[in-house]
């Protein structure tokens, strides 16, 4: 079997087959890099090949046939076909945080609205879990039926994991979560995975956008902030729903430099508050984008309209984090994202 040399744009470099992702063989040889769902669903693991030949060996829903033309891929999807370079570099804050797979007992239910459910997973004690906030694990259910979740908080060492799903008609493992889930009960998570996490903040502007339970990662990002000692100048939160039902968590960090802004996008007329979009709304400002991260979860759909918007008013393009909460539908394999997709807003469309 044929192994090709794959470069990456920081001088790193791993061995690849032509049968395995090149995602999975970066992972392989310790290396992380930017993904996702990792079923070619939420296009957070694309990058441009800048030299070589790959293949494809997976579907890679979120690209077009006008960005396959000029050089892009998704890192989940293909494969090396000769040696290759691309224009990614690995995430060297995930070394040596490793997916495990572990028992976990339901510790605590809550219902958060009609349609939303905060969970919390007991682990074993000192079980030794180690995740960055905004990383998310597959919650594996009987039958071996499995969903991702992200993590609604931080890293605390308590071997405590909470969770907030939101129901889905029809869906599997809605149905467990809404009917017949108990205190105790025994599931398993694997994980972490993901590469969503709080980048160095220190002296940045901060801009946190959400859609429904993507205000999970949102809320465990926070949670990390309001520990650490760098600091960011400035933190600005945009969640969003279409009636104030759908915010059903009340953010309170009295020690960070934060402004909460909810947004309605179908609210009746006694809301005296923002309407519209998340990205809208932000636009709206004029904020001055240039020492700005942006980490956005919601749907694809938010998430690519809001990254082509911030962009093209002077987002730096690495600047802009994303985790995009796919419906469970019709994906497949162990990173198939996710029952708890947020609720999206209605008019949101890809641009």
């Amino acid at each position: 079997m044929s192994e090709f040399l794959v470069k990456l744009a920081n001088g790193k470099s791993f061995g690849a087959s032509g049968q395995m992702s090149l995602l999975d063989a970066a992972l392989a040889a310790g290396l992380n890099l930017e993904h996702g769902c990792r079923t070619g669903r939420c296009g957070q693991c694309k990058t441009r090949v800048l030299q070589g030949r790959t293949k494809r060996i997976a579907p890679d829903l979120c690209l077009s046939d006008a960005e396959r033309a000029q050089g892009w891929l998704l890192t989940c999807a293909d494969a090396a076909a000769s040696d290759v370079a691309l224009d990614s570099e690995d995430l060297a804050e995930l070394e040596g945080i490793t997916a495990r797979t572990l028992p976990a007992r339901i510790h605590e239910l809550q219902p958060l609205s009609e349609d939303v459910l905060r969970v919390v997973l007991r682990l074993p004690p000192r079980s030794g879990l180690r995740y960055l906030a905004g990383q998310y694990v597959n919650i594996i259910g009987a039958g071996g039926l499995r969903r991702s979740y992200s993590m609604a908080n931080a890293p605390l060492g308590d071997d405590r994991l909470e969770f907030f799903i939101r129901r889905v008609p029809g869906g599997e493992m809605s149905d467990y979560w809404f009917q017949r889930a108990a205190l105790g009960d025994l599931l398993r998570i694997d994980g972490p995975r993901g590469s969503f996490y709080l980048r160095q903040p220190a002296g940045r502007d901060l801009i946190l956008l959400a859609t429904g339970t993507g205000i999970a990662p949102i809320k465990a990002l926070l949670e990390t902030l309001a520990c650490a000692r760098a600091q960011p100048r400035s933190v600005r939160l945009l969640w969003g729903g279409r009636t104030e039902s759908d915010l059903f968590w009340k953010p309170a960090f009295a020690d960070l430099p934060l402004v909460y802004t909810p947004v309605l996008s179908r609210a009746g007329s006694d809301w005296s508050g923002a309407r519209g979009h998340v990205q809208q709304v932000l636009l709206q400002g004029g904020p001055d984008l240039a020492q700005t991260d942006v980490y956005a979860c919601g749907s694809s759909a938010m998430l690519a309209s809001a990254q082509a918007a911030l962009l093209a008013a002077g987002l730096p393009p690495k600047r802009f984090h994303a985790d995009a909460f796919v419906s469970s539908a019709g994906a497949a394999g162990p990173g198939a994202k996710r029952e708890q997709s947020p609720q999206p807003q209605a008019e949101t469309t890809t641009p």
